[in-house]
């Protein structure tokens, strides 16, 4: 006598018995792939309105552009990197990477035209000041400059620092630049226009329990 999948085993349908089968596995499958944690990851962060908005590096917000890779979490870097995500759970690399570059093309085209109010949230009191003196000496011999980025061509985080409250993050920009000085007129004057590639180090810091949620440039230098 032939049996049925919908006869009883036990008092139980042997359908129900395979479907509860096959649903645990499915469910420890589930459990093996959701529960894993690759990278640079944090607790949940509460509600994005809880924290001020501005013109600052706030270490999320918008994903890394492509092609713009950092330190894997299990580097020597990766692991300093590592120190600040786990004081600041609201803090991510790739997305720290993709702010400091919006801030280098803002910092180089605002200083080129003096612009102090683009600069100021965006430079620490000292970097500040000595943007505010090269452009004063500028006014003073009554020139004018003009900087446009063509391409940053990479952005690398090259190295990170955590001195109890206080994180340090140094980035690379290797960037194509068109820098001319500029007559009364505003026409480049001849022989100061091209295309230059530069490469800059920029330290960006931060308090970690400061009232400012934003990383400003603290120090710069060719590299």
């Amino acid at each position: 006598m032939q049996t049925n999948a919908f006869q009883s085993l036990g008092g139980f349908p042997v359908i129900l018995i395979i479907f509860a089968g096959v649903a645990i596995l499915l469910i420890l499958r589930l459990r093996s792939v959701l529960g894993r944690r690759v990278g640079f990851e944090r607790p949940p962060q509460p509600p994005p309105g809880l924290y001020a908005q501005g013109p600052v590096i706030e270490g999320r917000a918008t994903p890394a552009p492509a092609g713009r890779p950092v330190p894997d979490p299990s580097s020597p870097l990766g692991q300093k990197l590592m120190q600040i995500v786990n004081r600041d759970p609201h803090f991510d690399p790739p997305n720290f990477l993709s702010q400091a570059e919006s801030a280098f093309r803002l910092i180089v085209t605002a200083f080129a035209a003096g612009d102090r109010a683009t600069l100021s949230p965006l430079l620490s009191p000292h970097v500040f000041e000595t943007f505010d003196a090269a452009i004063r000496t500028r006014e003073a011999a009554g020139e004018r400059h003009r900087t446009e980025i063509k391409t940053i061509v990479t952005a690398s985080i090259e190295d990170a620092q955590l001195l109890a409250d206080h994180a340090a993050i140094v980035v690379r920009f290797v960037s194509d630049q068109v820098n001319a000085e500029l007559d009364a007129t505003g026409t480049p004057k001849p022989g100061t226009e091209g295309v230059n590639e530069l490469t800059d180090l920029w330290t960006f810091e931060r308090n970690l329990n400061g009232p400012e949620p934003g990383w400003r440039l603290a120090a710069a230098r060719s590299g």
